[in-house]
């Protein structure tokens, strides 16, 4: 079975971005399932359902998040509606609005099972364990028999991301890391099976920093003044995502990386 995995989409540059870039992928590689990290798709933050609906037309069957999923009281009637599959890390509390993991059908009617967490290091949110929680959603997801189980760990500190991946390892077949944005050169199949990165990368503007206008950046470095984040809107994009060869719910063969400069008018 194939997954394509894009990493987190940001602006509206990312969108018309990613919208091209899925087309393409789908065409030279045919995947049976499409996971989309999606929790920066609105002017670089949050998610709105105008931007939501703009970026599902790419045929994304999975929407996973991370710590600016709340940016938008929109999400809040997104949750609620039900009308697209959008996760939240499973590790906020259980009170919040939402879901952390759901299962969901795929072309060739094989249950994947998407799970999403948010890191602790460096992170300043208000979260439970990833490691304790991955373990509870594990066993509850595990008497349905999905027939994949990927799992997207939002998290920052790099040391955090890869001692997860050997904590999953053999468990699930992909633990895949976004929230730095920028494509980590570590893609492999661990020992016990499960297929790793530490980051998949991002889609949005080629020369910019991590997606956002590189002067105001440079900036604030500069002066250290902080001011509003700016983000291009047209121009050259990059799309980073990667490809799974899964065999079973916790084997992968093959894990691939995948970059695609699109110009966006």
């Amino acid at each position: 079975m194939k997954i394509l995995f894009v990493g987190d989409i940001v602006g509206r540059l990312g969108r018309a971005a990613a919208v091209q870039a899925i087309a393409t992928w789908r065409a030279e590689h045919n995947p049976d399932f499409v996971i989309a990290n999606v929790e920066n798709i609105a002017h670089g933050s949050g998610v709105t359902k105008r931007t939501l609906d703009e970026i599902m037309e790419a045929g994304i069957d999975c929407c996973t998040s991370g710590n600016h999923i709340w940016r938008h009281k929109e999400i809040l009637e997104i949750f609620e509606a039900g009308e697209h599959p959008v996760l939240r890390p499973a590790n906020y509390a259980e009170s919040l609005p939402g879901c952390g993991y759901q299962i969901l059908s795929s072309v060739s009617q094989k249950k994947v099972c998407v799970i999403n967490l948010l890191g602790r290091i460096y992170m300043n949110e208000l979260v439970d364990n990833p490691f304790t929680v991955f373990d509870i959603v594990l066993a509850k997801v595990e008497s349905e028999q999905p027939d994949v189980i990927i799992v997207d760990f939002h998290a920052e500190a790099t040391s955090e991301k890869q001692a997860f991946g050997y904590y999953a390892d053999g468990r699930v077949s992909a633990v895949l890391g976004t929230h730095t944005h920028v494509q980590t050169n570590d893609a492999r199949v661990l020992p016990k099976g499960t297929a790793y990165i530490t980051d998949a990368g991002f889609v949005g503007g080629e020369y910019s920093v991590l997606g956002v206008e590189a002067d105001g950046i440079i900036n604030s470095l500069v002066t250290g003044m902080r001011a509003r984040h700016e983000y291009p809107e047209v121009g050259s994009a990059l799309a980073n995502a990667v490809l799974l060869n899964i065999d079973s719910v916790t084997t992968a063969t093959a894990i691939t990386p995948l970059v695609q400069q699109v110009t966006v008018e």
